[in-house]
């Protein structure tokens, strides 16, 4: 039985056709996967459907029945739930107290804490989501503050429920525990919606798949009579072979050496101790649950971040210089967020690209800028990572999300360093940009760069990395390279147990 229908759903922004005549049906049951690349309308379709914009053109029904949502109350009202990417959730508060929140148990103003505990582990034990409702939020593991998220929606007697990237943070192990919940769900006669980017967990969990490409869907497909490469020709339009690096050891001296590196936020060590190296033709990927330490590693190692211990580049030691200096000896750095410290973005191509190197004798003569020298650098860059642009004077910012990418990788390369940290490389990124910058990286480090590499994407660690080093609660646990390089041994010490336990 079909349980929600969405037809001819149309939406515009100004002159941007976000989605053009949509049409998705999902059964009671099912699992459904919305696919596309960044742009591509998932988002528009999902927010229309979760009552948090109005379409321009629409027909909802829900069991049959036709919708016309004002706010997320009436979807909510009407059986829709949402999980987000971003939890909303507050840390300080208990379990219970975050499910009932807005819907709370007793009668006046007196909420029944006791009810609101019964309705946490009834649910729990009915769809296997079992959460001790006297937790406070901020003690919980990320994939159980997933699980309570879902509880809420449940709460509200949600039939079709939507799963917005809901794998971005999550262990392996996790991911898994997810997926048999997800499941458990559908047997009971609820059709989920699964928005992510990651196709073998679409093969993995869903029943059907709908991608979308401009506005519009691209493909329909049955997930298990499709395939990686099939879906992917949906998504961009072309064949995209996946990328792998072959693993190498080297044996030269370090080009980086971290030694009993830590950083203390409030009196707590967030970076703790940590010493590890990073080798010329090497890419060392770092994986953790968010919130181990990752980021504030990274800034210590660029001068970001205040810290203790020793940082050595290139054999010098640079603990005590600044930024500036460090890129100076030899360091190039694409930060996690493009659009607040990776560029300016009301700046052009051209004037982004020469940040960095504004100072040297190729752009600027007696402390002018050589304006037809940087717009020429860009032009050259433009077209050598296949950057799509108009021209290198248009501001950055009106770039898409893989393309900007492009443009930040393509200056700290051109920068010349010996190492290479960068951090996300391609979040948010599309397919064919996923291509080329992975290939980008592989190619810097047959060059004889060392590159160090922090991802959320454990598929992408594995494919890039020759080594891994995984962070736990600001330590580095383990140093797995080879065999010792899979998800289940990984996923393991993400959650702090030894690989083997």
């Amino acid at each position: 039985m079909t349980l929600l229908q969405m037809k001819g759903i149309s939406k515009r922004f100004g002159s941007l056709v976000a989605n053009d005549g949509i049409d998705l049906s999902v059964k009671s049951g099912e699992i459904h996967a919305l696919m596309g690349e960044n742009g591509a309308g998932k988002s528009t379709l999902m927010n229309i459907l979760y009552g948090l914009l109005k379409p321009d053109a629409s027909e909802i029904r829900i069991d049959g029945k036709a919708m016309d949502f004002a706010s997320p109350l009436g979807a909510i009202a009407a059986g829709v739930g949402m999980v987000h990417q971003t939890f909303r959730q507050f840390p300080d508060l208990t379990v219970w107290e975050n499910l009932v929140f807005q819907n709370e148990p007793g009668q006046g103003p007196f909420v029944s804490a006791a009810a609101a505990r019964d309705v946490v582990r009834q649910l729990g034990e009915k769809h296997g989501l079992e959460i001790n409702p006297d937790s406070r939020v901020r003690d919980l593991a990320v994939g159980i503050r997933q699980r309570l998220e879902i509880l809420k929606a449940l709460s509200r007697q949600a039939k079709v429920l939507i799963l917005d990237e809901p794998t971005a943070v999550l262990t392996p192990q996790e991911r898994d525990s997810l997926f048999v919940a997800m499941r458990h769900l559908a047997s009971q006669g609820m059709a989920l919606i699964l928005v992510t980017h990651k196709i073998p967990e679409v093969i993995a969990v869903t029943d059907e798949i709908t991608v979308m490409r401009d506005g519009r869907v691209s493909g329909a497909l049955t997930t298990r009579q499709t395939n990686e490469a099939e879906i992917i020709r949906a998504m961009v339009g072309r064949n995209v072979p996946p990328t792998v690096a072959a693993k190498v050891t080297p044996t030269a001296q370090p080009m980086l050496s971290v030694r009993n590196l830590s950083v203390r936020k409030g009196g707590v060590a967030v970076v703790n101790d940590v010493t590890f190296d990073v080798r010329p033709g090497e890419i060392v990927g770092i994986a953790g649950v968010s919130g181990n330490g990752q980021p504030q590693l990274i800034s210590a190692v660029t001068g970001l971040e205040a810290s203790t211990g020793e940082v050595v580049i290139a054999g010098r030691n640079v603990s005590g210089l600044s930024i500036a200096e460090r890129r100076a000896v030899g360091i190039s750095y694409v930060p996690e967020d493009r659009h607040l410290t990776g560029t300016a973005p009301a700046a052009s191509i051209a004037e982004n690209i020469a940040f960095g190197t504004h100072r040297t004798a190729a752009v600027s003569s007696y402390g002018f800028l050589k304006k037809q020298a940087i717009r020429a650098q860009a032009r050259k860059l433009i077209e050598q990572f296949k950057v799509k642009a108009a021209s290198e004077d248009v501001p950055i910012g009106s770039l898409s999300g893989g393309n900007m990418q492009k443009v930040v990788i393509a200056r700290e390369i051109e920068h010349g360093s010996p190492l290479i940290v960068i951090e996300e490389p391609t979040r948010g990124v599309d397919v064919g940009a996923i291509e080329f910058i992975h290939k980008t990286l592989i190619a810097e480090r047959d060059k004889g760069r060392a590159i160090l590499v922090v991802s959320s994407d454990l598929t992408e660690l594995l494919a890039l990395s020759d080594r891994i080093l995984v962070m736990f609660e600001g330590r580095i646990d383990a140093s797995l390279s080879g065999k010792d390089m899979n998800e289940d041994t990984i996923g393991r010490w993400m959650m702090g147990g030894a690989a083997g336990a």
